[in-house]
Order: C-alpha cells, then structure tokens, then sequence
C-alpha cells in the first residue's frame, strides 16, 4: 500500500482511525458482536487496544458486543479460513469479515450484507480491481479458502467460481472500494464529504478527523 506523503506515524495513525470507525459502524449494526482480529504487531495491538478504548465505556473492555483475539502471522488465504473457523466453532451460525482499509463502509450498508448473508451461503463484495471488501460465510467454511491466491487479479471471480461449482448460494453487494493508493484517498474523501452533505456526521469520522490533521501537517 502506498499513500504519497503519507508514511510513518502518519500511516499508522489514519490506519487507526479506519479501524475505529470500521469498528464504531460495526457496533452501530443491531444483534451482532464485532470480533477484532490482528497480527502479533505492535501497531495492530495498538489499533485493537485503541478500538476498545474509544467504543467501550471509561475505556475498559466491558463492552460485550466487542472481543479481541490475536494470531500469528501467516499468508492471507490461511489467516481468512482460521477466522471463519474460529467464528463457527464459537458458535455463530453467520460470520462476515471486513478489512480495516474500508472506513466508509456504513453501518447500513454492513447490515445489508449481514441480511443477505441470512440467506445465502455466502456474500462478496467486490472491488473495482476484482478483489474483495468483504467476505461472509454462513454456517461453516465450506470452501477452502486457503487454496487460493489471494494476490490475484482475478480472485473474485476464482472464489465465486468455486461456490457455483459446489451449487452453493451466494449474494454479491454493491461494488466497492479499498484504500490501497492516493488515488483511492480521494475518492474517500469525496464520499466523506457527501454523507456529510447527506446529513451523516458520523460515518468515517476518525478518518475525516485524521486526514484534516494530515493535510494541514503536509501542506507546503
């Protein structure tokens, strides 16, 4: 991932807040817990730690819709299916996953993906270059996941195949993005601007809060 001018503590800290508001928006979605899941890095430890700090109450963990689990580093295919593995045997009968390079997913647009996911076998969210914003599973991982390469341009299509052959279900949501460059940054704000201009003040919050800062930091 490559944002321009923006490296260092200043990509730790916008990574941040789009892991806070991917989390507050999640939160923001009735009857379901959020289950953070991170690398043994500092910065993701700080991330979830921080997670927890903004969305709970007095800055504890009490809040019982939100947990955190921590696990080792691994290629991406096996990081996705051990997740979805570990959500079924915790007994959650629908699991959906969601990157922290997304912030202006919308609690709206998340409960929809969580309503379709009720009645297919699986959901994707595509992404402009073929890719994935969002995975769902329901009932078990029944396809292995790890099998497949995960840096692929055509991904998407791979795993939707592999549904189709086995004659599961399976929805597709809205096509959308996630921030890989510069170029996807602004197309972020835009977006922020307009649920701003929609009357949505809190969508991607952390992240406008952030990116105001930086861009007043960066600024010639």
């Amino acid at each position: 991932m490559s944002l321009g001018p923006i490296r260092g503590e200043n990509l730790t800290a916008l990574l941040e807040a789009f892991t806070l508001d991917t989390v507050r928006n999640m939160l923001a979605v009735e009857s379901v817990d959020v289950r953070i899941y991170h690398n043994d890095l500092p910065d993701q430890r700080r991330a979830a730690k921080l997670a927890i700090e903004t969305t709970s109450k007095r800055g504890k963990s009490d809040n019982p819709k939100l947990s955190v689990h921590e696990r080792a580093r691994e290629r991406w295919g096996l990081r996705i299916e051990a997740v979805f593995q570990d959500c079924f045997e915790a007994g959650y009968k629908h699991a959906l996953m969601i990157g922290n390079r997304t912030p202006t997913i919308t609690s709206h647009m998340m409960a929809t993906a969580i309503r379709m996911l009720k009645e297919s076998d699986a959901v994707f969210g595509p992404t402009p270059e073929g890719r994935y914003y969002v995975i769902g599973m329901s009932g078990s991982s029944k396809i292995d996941l790890s099998k497949f390469d995960w840096t692929s341009a055509h991904i998407y299509s791979d795993v939707a195949h592999a549904f189709t052959e086995k004659k599961l279900s399976w929805s597709e949501l809205e096509i959308w993005y996630v921030i890989e460059s510069a170029d996807d940054l602004e197309i972020m704000v835009r977006d922020i601007n307009q649920y701003r201009f929609e009357g949505d003040e809190e969508s991607a919050r952390h992240t406008e809060t952030v990116m105001e800062r930086l861009i007043t930091k960066l600024e010639p």
